[in-house]
């Protein structure tokens, strides 16, 4: 788990350097205030600017198999837009990190895609992988959280899952400025019932094999 001031910024070395390091030794890194502050300061803004007509009840499954299940997510998503300035401000920022990880470990991950993630309060997200093992899909995951004032009372923590089952300690807060990165396929995870709404940044580096139209995201 690595903290790093706020204001650096991907391009910095040491904020490379400790994601990078922290990917490759343990398979995940969680770095706070890792965007610079104009960046998460206008997701905050746009995200709150929203309406919930313009989120969509987020499914499980893949193209035919994709299903809302209640039972098992209760999250209400927005696929991020790259001609809106807000995303495309994080999206070219993630480009950056996505060169930084290709050049130090050569995971050859070839595009990026994100939603905004809103969970009301009640909601929850039970354990599960964001990648299918073996298609060569979602290799990366990143979540940034867009929480101010976040409490351990207000819950909607993330738990991340080591190989062995048992659950890696401590639980991650979604606080404000806060980016969790971890390998797809290695890491079952789930969001905590939340008390309060819970925004994040939710997305996924992927192999070139993987690249689908917008119309068959999930």
């Amino acid at each position: 788990m690595s903290e790093i001031p706020s204001d650096v910024n991907v391009t910095d070395e040491a904020l490379i350097g400790r994601i990078t390091g922290d990917v490759s030794r343990n398979g995940y890194s969680l770095v706070h205030n890792a965007l610079p502050p104009h960046i998460t300061e206008g997701l905050l803004t746009r995200i709150l600017e929203l309406g919930s007509a313009d989120f969509k009840p987020a499914g499980t499954g893949r193209r035919s198999c994709r299903r809302l299940n209640p039972f098992v997510r209760r999250d209400r998503i927005l696929w991020l837009d790259a001609a809106h300035p807000e995303d495309a401000t994080f999206l070219d920022w993630m480009e950056k990190l996505r060169l930084a990880l290709n050049g130090r470990l050569y995971l050859g991950l070839f595009d990026y895609e994100a939603h905004f993630a809103h969970y009301p309060a009640g909601a929850f997200y039970k354990r599960h992988l964001d990648a299918f093992i073996g298609e060569a899909n979602r290799l990366v995951t990143t979540v940034l959280y867009l929480n101010p004032g976040w409490t351990v009372a207000d819950g909607g923590e993330l738990l991340l899952y080591a190989g062995n089952g048992e659950e890696i300690q401590p639980r991650t807060l979604p606080v404000f400025g806060t980016l969790a990165v971890f390998l797809s396929e290695e890491f079952p995870h789930a969001v905590a019932v939340t008390n309060r709404d819970r925004y994040s940044v939710a997305g996924w580096f992927r192999l070139n094999a993987a690249r689908e139209s917008v119309s068959k995201k999930i």
